[in-house]
């Protein structure tokens, strides 16, 4: 008899637990859901080696305000209605306007918000020029859709998402910070984003002083010990346990992390098949910690922290600086920070790229800059090299090194003495007229243009043609340069 009212008075306690947390947390009906975004790029669709294809559905649909009656027809109480204070719609907020993109600021018009939004969860961004162009598309000031007024805050989270997929960690968060945070689906993603940079203190802090935002159970959990209740973690941890509200693997993850019982333990935890940036944390956390390569690219972004190795930060900023994720100049900083320990792989290109400073700073590259070549080349790193050096290259240099110039300086743009003329297959004799659809014909354009990528060259000159005929002159003259010099710099045949 004793025992049967320890498990109700155990199980009432769990319930009151529960509702505490509910409270607090942003997925009432579905508690399990914790950022499983960032974990569904596992299967994503195969368009970069960093393809990241969010799992989420969009956020519930808000209506605006509508036109409130100034007058009252009865005396009678009125019905109530509730309405966000704020009722700015997200999918209108940028980090930069439509004229600096250099982007017509119609450009979503005449399309519907679920079809652009799909659309930009598959976009390529393989080319750096066309790498480049997508993100000043996801960031920019625009207006939505006709439609988007019933559908606030798709294309705003189909946007961020993308940003995450590519890595782009900064330009997502300066995203969501444009639109505010108080919506509990851009809260989540600001919470990866603050899992992955090591900047959880404040995203805690956000969570535990603004009820309804908290994204699961075990993130409420996470944060309550890290502000230092661990015993209000621990309770918290054990009700939802009982309860079934958190997984078996996922409760043992947090038992580590919570129990100092655990501090000299041999158990080694095995990692989820799809690790959220919380369980990536709390692994680091209990000293299991992950490699990520293996994981998405967003997750190299942890390497780049000031706590990491060396090699580590080399590692990550070399796969970030390859997907367009953060500046060439950034990796350029790391390479240069140290004395390569040792030789080959990524202590060879730092190496390389110390000798190829000093060359460019005495003005001689006649042998540095071959060798660079070469190595970046063979680490499929040419473009990141363009990038790193070269507008610092003269552009009338001779030999080899100044042919090799000529490529890196038109790669990106710049002039050189003696140009790679383009491939035909890339020009097309009669100009496109551009769609009334301009969203969808640009995201279609920047598609076929990647196909070049894979040597459907006549493709690829019909989505440079309609570059053109949007507009957008220089993006199509750089991706028709890049895709022409692309043999030149992988080292494959044309």
């Amino acid at each position: 008899m004793i025992d049967h009212h320890r498990r109700i008075r155990n199980g009432l306690t769990a319930l009151m637990l529960a509702k505490l947390f509910l409270a607090g947390a942003a997925c009432a009906e579905a508690p399990l859901s914790a950022s499983e975004w960032l974990s569904g790029s596992v299967k994503g669709p195969a368009r970069e080696s960093s393809a990241w294809r969010p799992g989420d559905p969009p956020p519930p649909q808000v209506k605006g305000h509508g036109n409130p009656q100034p007058v009252a027809e009865s005396g009678a109480v009125g019905r109530i209605e509730v309405t966000r204070l704020d009722s700015t719609n997200p999918d209108m907020a940028g980090t930069i306007t439509a004229r600096n993109a250099g982007l017509p600021k119609d450009l979503w018009q005449g399309s519907e918000t679920g079809t652009i939004a799909d659309l930009i969860l598959q976009s390529p961004a393989r080319l750096p020029a066309m790498n480049a162009l997508l993100q000043r598309v996801l960031t920019a000031q625009l207006l939505p859709p006709a439609d988007s007024e019933m559908k606030q805050g798709q294309l705003f989270l189909a946007r961020t998402d993308r940003l995450l997929d590519m890595g782009a960690l900064e330009q997502a968060q300066a995203l969501l910070f444009a639109s505010g945070h108080g919506n509990p689906e851009q809260f989540r993603r600001l919470f990866d984003i603050a899992l992955l940079e090591g900047d959880e203190s404040r995203a805690c802090e956000t969570m535990n002083t603004t009820p309804g935002i908290a994204p699961s159970f075990a993130a409420r959990i996470f944060c309550l010990a890290h502000s230092g209740d661990w015993a209000a973690a621990s309770i918290g941890l054990n009700g939802a346990d009982d309860l079934g509200l958190i997984g078996e693997q996922q409760a043992r993850l947090l038992t580590h992390f919570l129990h100092d019982s655990y501090v000299d333990s041999d158990e080694e935890l095995i990692p989820s098949e799809r690790v959220t940036p919380l369980e990536f944390r709390i692994h680091e956390a209990i000293g299991q910690p992950l490699p990520t390569q293996p994981l998405p690219l967003a997750f190299a972004q942890s390497d780049l922290r000031a706590n990491s190795g060396w090699k580590a930060r080399l590692e990550a900023a070399e796969r970030l600086a390859r997907a367009g994720a953060i500046p060439a100049a950034r990796l350029r900083e790391i390479y240069t920070e140290q004395k390569p320990a040792a030789s080959g792989g990524v202590w060879e290109r730092a190496g390389t790229m110390r000798m190829l400073e000093a060359a460019i700073s005495a003005g001689n590259i006649s042998t540095a800059l071959p060798r660079a070549f070469d190595e970046f080349r063979a680490a499929g790193m040419t473009d990141v090299l363009a990038a790193m050096v070269a507008a610092d290259l003269p552009a009338d240099s001779k030999g080899k090194a100044g042919e090799i110039a000529g490529w890196l300086r038109q790669w990106q743009g710049l002039p050189s003495n003696n140009p790679v003329a383009i491939s035909p297959e890339l020009q097309v004799a009669k100009p496109l007229t551009p769609a009334d659809r301009k969203g969808e014909a640009l995201l279609a354009a920047m598609a076929d243009i990647d196909a070049g990528m894979d040597g459907d060259l006549p493709r690829a000159a019909e989505g440079i043609a309609m570059l053109r005929a949007l507009g957008l002159g220089g993006e199509a003259d750089l991706a028709a340069a890049q895709l022409t010099l692309l043999p030149h710099m992988t080292g494959t045949p044309g």
